[in-house]
This record gives structure tokens, C-alpha cells and sequence, in this order.
């Protein structure tokens, strides 16, 4: 059986196939050139360096390649690096799929629990929007990643991202009984919805034009005027609900051009958040060794994890 990435240890030798899932040609301080390389296969990431480039690694060590790696694993400020020796063409064709990675909760668990929370919006405004847009975003919707690279950046990420968020509403929303349950799982729905548009690729992903120049915010919230003019429907909840996508991000700083305005809003912004978040913490905790820290996270405001013994 071949031996997956995240079940190496620091010290051991490295030998197999990996997915170069983003490549920069750097400088040293001495003035050297090197790669700062991001590896994957399907069970997990690490960063690989190529101190010592031959002339036929230009060509090889390019993002979106599968390259035959051997290497050494070593423990560098707390996670696992991968320290590339020689790299070279795969010997035989390679299935791509292999190293796709794959939401941690199976797609058709996930497609029952959204359609559970779909189906307790009953407000025929919401429904119809709602139900206009998923029909017309559902083959991307179900497979689509939630993000580039910080987080749920897999197969199935955005709807794993939109489930974890319903159950967190469903949760959070009974502390105030005055939310609007119907209106705050709508938001939820919709609140990236246009991240099928912003995002594109299988194995690497990068954003769109459209997704670089407008954002999923504005092209989300257009959805939902789109699908008001064609359904000819316009009342007060679908302009909360373009509200709520609009302020989800919470600051203008993170791509909000209005500040969160209603109980619903504000609500949305931290259960979005709170997903965000913890799925970064997890794959980040989940690469470092026990009693040790992480590099910094920039997506974390500059943290450090730990990750603690267990027992």
C-alpha cells in the first residue's frame, strides 16, 4: 500500500508522487535562487523546498504538475517540511483525482442535511428566490471549493462551509427567540453562492476575472436582484436578505461595503466567522506535531497554534 503524505514523521525519507499545488521561484539572502513549493496529495499539505535547481526543474516545478518527489521530512518552527532532493516526470499516466481533496463529511450527508434546512424556509418570497437561484447554481453549488487556499479549499468545500454555518444558525438562533429562522437559513444559503463564479480549476484553484474584479459579495447579492426582476417579486426581506450577503465579511477592510444592520446580519457575520476560522485552525493543528506551534497565520491575524499532548 502506498504510504499517504500525512503519515510521514519528521526524519523519515520521502518517496512518491505529489500535486504541486503552488510554486514560486524565490531568492535567498545569499543571493540563490530556490522554490518555496506548497505539496499535496489527497490526505494532506506541506511546504517543500528545492534548495539546489537544475536546469530541468524549470519545467517540472510548475502549479498544477504531479512530479515524482524524493525528499526528507524535517520538523522546521513546529510543522513538517518537506526538503526536495530530486524530482522528475512520473514514470506512468497519473489519475488527477487522486489527489483531489475531498470534503471530511461524505457529499451525500451533506446534500441530506441542506436539504433539510432548505426545506424549513416556508416564506414564499425566500423560497422562490432561494429555490430560483440553487436550481440555476446546483451543479456547481454541490461541488464547488469554499475558498482558494485558507479554508474548506476541497471538493465540496462550499457546501460543507454553507451545512456547518445552517447547523451553527440553527443553534445560535435559539438563544434569541425573535430571529427570523427562515431568513437567517436563507442568508446562509446564498451568502457565497457566487463563489462558483469566483473560483474556478479542479486539483489547484485560482480566481475568475469576474471573480477579481467584482467579488462573490456584489455578484452574490446581484443574484438576488436578478432573480427578483425575473420572478417579479419585491418585498422588504429580500432587501434584508441582499443585506445579509452584503455585510457578511462584517468590515469594509474585508470586502463589506456595508457594516452588518440587522439582528440576522450581525448573526450571519459571526457564524461565518466561527466556520472560517476553525476550518483553518483544524488543517493547520492537524499538520503541526503535539506540544509544538505553528508558523504564523496571516488568515488568523498573525497567530501561532498549538497544538496540545494528548493524553
Amino acid at each position: 500500500m502506498i504510504k499517504k503524505l500525512k503519515e510521514y514523521k519528521d526524519g523519515e525519507h520521502f518517496s512518491g508522487l505529489l500535486l504541486i499545488s503552488n510554486s514560486a521561484k524565490c531568492v535567498s539572502n545569499n543571493g540563490k535562487s530556490y522554490y518555496n513549493l506548497e505539496l499535496r496529495d489527497s490526505s494532506a499539505t506541506i511546504v517543500g523546498k528545492k534548495w539546489d535547481i537544475l536546469p530541468e526543474d524549470e519545467k517540472l516545478l510548475v502549479t498544477g504538475n504531479i512530479v515524482d518527489i524524493q525528499g526528507e521530512i524535517n520538523l522546521y518552527r513546529g510543522s513538517l517540511q518537506l526538503k526536495v532532493i530530486i524530482v522528475s516526470e512520473p514514470n506512468e499516466p497519473v489519475d488527477p483525482s487522486m489527489f483531489a481533496k475531498q470534503s471530511p463529511v461524505p457529499e451525500e450527508e451533506l446534500k441530506k442535511d441542506f436539504r433539510y434546512y432548505y426545506d424549513q424556509i416556508k416564506d414564499p418570497d425566500l423560497i422562490a428566490v432561494v429555490s430560483h437561484i440553487i436550481k440555476k447554481r446546483k451543479d456547481l453549488y454541490f461541488t464547488a471549493p469554499g475558498g482558494i487556499s485558507i479554508h474548506h479549499d476541497y471538493t465540496n468545500g462550499l457546501l460543507h462551509h454553507t451545512v456547518s454555518m445552517l447547523h451553527h444558525a440553527e443553534y445560535f438562533a435559539n438563544f434569541y427567540p425573535d430571529i427570523d429562522k427562515e431568513l437567517l437559513f436563507a442568508g446562509v444559503i446564498l451568502h457565497d453562492i457566487d463563489k462558483t463564479q469566483e473560483i474556478e480549476g479542479s486539483l489547484t484553484y485560482k480566481r475568475t476575472l469576474q471573480g477579481n474584479l467584482l467579488g462573490h459579495l456584489s455578484m452574490s447579492a446581484a443574484e438576488v436582484q436578478e432573480a427578483k426582476a425575473i420572478l417579479g417579486i419585491d418585498s422588504e426581506k429580500l432587501i434584508l436578505l441582499q443585506h445579509m450577503i452584503l455585510s457578511h465579511h462584517g468590515l469594509p477592510e474585508y470586502g463589506s461595503p456595508v457594516l452588518p444592520m440587522t439582528k440576522e446580519a450581525i448573526l450571519l457575520h459571526y457564524i461565518d466567522n466561527i466556520d472560517c476560522d476553525m476550518n483553518l485552525a483544524c488543517k493547520v493543528i492537524d499538520n503541526i506535531e503535539e506540544g509544538e506551534f505553528s508558523e504564523k497565520q496571516f488568515a488568523l491575524d498573525g497567530r501561532q497554534l498549538y497544538k496540545p499532548h494528548r493524553k
